[in-house]
């Protein structure tokens, strides 16, 4: 049987001799009948296809201009970030290095000898940092705040009290019965420092 192929505009047309030619009709016959299976596949013709394409395009490049919007939007943020947590890790270690200073001072004033420190938990990573209290009263060892007495450690918190507000001093402090653990040495030089403050 003759294989038709129907690939430009003159396959689809046939001669005088062509027709009289009963292998080549009953092809074109057969080829007839598969085309009109496959267009009766086909469903109905969407006529606003065309429009709706262009509709759903520009919705879709203005997707894509958002999404790089958003995307240039979340870089200029992380920039940002990035720049804030320089400041604030700069800010913080100038901060604590102070307070560590005044802590270094005020607290064998405040217990008539001693030493006390503050250290960084994670020195390398400043933004998730912790600090640990470390005192000595005199005549002890270092040891960490949790590991001092009632006495102590309000000693110890008022010198880093007096440590912050020597850094960043504040109008005015309410210290209720700060004293009242102290005994009357300790308080005669909570007493003293309070006054030069």
């Amino acid at each position: 049987m003759l294989k038709l192929n129907f690939e430009t505009d003159s396959d689809f047309q046939i001669t005088e001799a062509e027709v009289s030619d009963d292998d080549v009709l009953a092809e074109w016959i057969e080829q007839r009948e598969i085309f009109k299976e496959k267009v009766s596949q086909l469903h109905d013709i969407n006529h606003l296809a065309p429009k709706e394409y262009i509709e759903i395009a520009q919705t879709y490049g203005t997707l894509v201009k958002n999404k790089e919007d958003l995307e240039q939007s979340a870089d200029q943020i992380r920039a940002s970030i990035q720049q804030l947590d320089q400041v604030f890790q700069q800010k913080f270690k100038e901060t604590f290095d102070e307070v560590n200073e005044n802590f270094r001072i005020f607290y064998p004033r405040l217990v008539g000898g001693g030493l006390a420190d503050l250290r960084l938990t994670e020195p390398l990573n400043l933004l998730e940092t912790g600090v640990g209290i470390f005192a000595q009263p005199p005549g002890k060892k270092l040891q960490l705040l949790s590991l001092l007495s009632g006495g102590e450690k309000a000693l110890v918190a008022i010198a880093l009290l007096f440590s912050l507000f020597k850094v960043r001093p504040s109008p005015f402090c309410l210290l209720d019965e700060v004293d009242a653990p102290l005994d009357e040495g300790n308080g005669s030089r909570f007493n003293s420092i309070l006054l030069e403050m």
